[in-house]
């Protein structure tokens, strides 16, 4: 950055903060700004990229403590104090003065290569982490150290693993197997990061993360509502209409007994607390559907008995209402 940058560019007001804020509140900011700005996040947007580098440079030089120190400096003495092409020296004496180098108006060769140095005009280079002239990674040599890339690894699990939850061991990239530590009641698609075991940064920062993508197998009786089991069971006519005592499977356990009353209904629902899914957060219950099975063969006693049946049965018209509602 040219030298005249110091006293042009108001690096707090580029982030928003005051001249007071913390190392943690500048830090946050940044990170937020530069989500909201990065290129990869804007591609083809030349102005988020622009404020990105804005953003970028003014932290480069807020977050360094000596770099804050010596901005603040300067730009306390105010525009009287510009550089200039080399005409008009006062301006490099008031800096000199500033940083208690003037001692008796005499300056020494290393003094001017402390203030060339801290402008960054022997080395030529951009912005960089702590001192100009360092490369700090990041886009482009903006931002300071860049965070190591996630890997993405996916895991197929039974219905019973994804209810129960278990540590498995999954093959990382390199070869090297890693265990996953999949917690109850993990749904299907849902994602489990494994914090700092992914790639390392090429420069120093933050290590990337492992994101398991899960996929659970269906279970051929059971599916999932929430923490929730549902589960279908049939039962006969005559079960539904004078009533009975069935047998409902659970999962992985005991089958329970459940009573259903005279006259049930298909689609009817009983519930059996607390045989749903157990996890940290809570537990879920069983919830049995009852279906009503029609028998396909009937004998001819059988045959029989339910036409007499038939002409015993109340005459009203199951669908009565579901017409009267068709009709509006």
């Amino acid at each position: 950055m040219a030298s005249q940058d110091w006293f042009d560019k108001d690096f707090y007001k580029t982030l928003g903060v005051d001249k007071n804020v913390s190392d943690a509140d500048l830090k946050k900011t940044y990170r937020k700004l530069a989500r909201k700005y990065h290129p990869d996040s804007n591609q083809g947007d030349a102005k988020a990229e622009a404020t990105f580098k804005e953003v970028s440079e003014a932290y480069s030089v807020l977050s360094d403590p000596e770099q804050r120190k010596e901005y603040d400096q300067i730009r306390a003495m105010g525009s009287g104090a510009r550089f200039t092409a080399g005409d008009q020296p006062g301006g490099f004496e008031d800096v000199f003065s500033m940083f208690g180098q003037g001692r008796g108006g005499r300056q020494s060769p290393q003094d001017f290569d402390d203030i060339f140095s801290m402008f960054n005009q022997q080395q030529g280079g951009g912005f960089g982490s702590g001192r100009f002239g360092q490369s700090t990674g990041g886009f482009r040599g903006y931002g300071g150290p860049q965070r190591g890339a996630d890997v993405t690894a996916r895991t197929t699990i039974d219905f019973i693993t994804a209810t129960k939850g278990e540590t498995i061991t999954l093959q990382g990239e390199d070869g090297k197997p890693f265990k996953v530590k999949i917690p109850a009641g993990v749904s299907d698609g849902q994602k489990i990061r494994l914090r700092g075991r992914g790639r390392p940064s090429p420069d120093g920062g933050e290590t990337g993360d492992i994101v398991v993508q899960v996929t659970v197998r269906q279970h051929p009786a059971f599916t999932r509502d929430g923490l929730n089991l549902r589960v279908t069971v049939p039962v006969t006519f005559t079960e539904a209409a004078l009533g009975a005592t069935i047998e409902v499977p659970t999962l992985g356990g005991d089958p329970v007994k459940l009573r259903v009353a005279p006259g049930t209904p298909s689609g009817r629902v009983l519930r059996v607390k607390g045989r749903g899914v157990q996890t940290a957060k809570g537990t879920g219950d069983l919830l049995a559907e009852v279906q009503v099975a029609v028998p396909s063969h009937l004998d001819d006693a059988a045959r029989e008995a339910l036409e007499r049946f038939h002409e015993l049965e109340p005459k009203d018209n199951p669908r009565a209402d579901l017409m009267a509602r068709a009709r509006g």
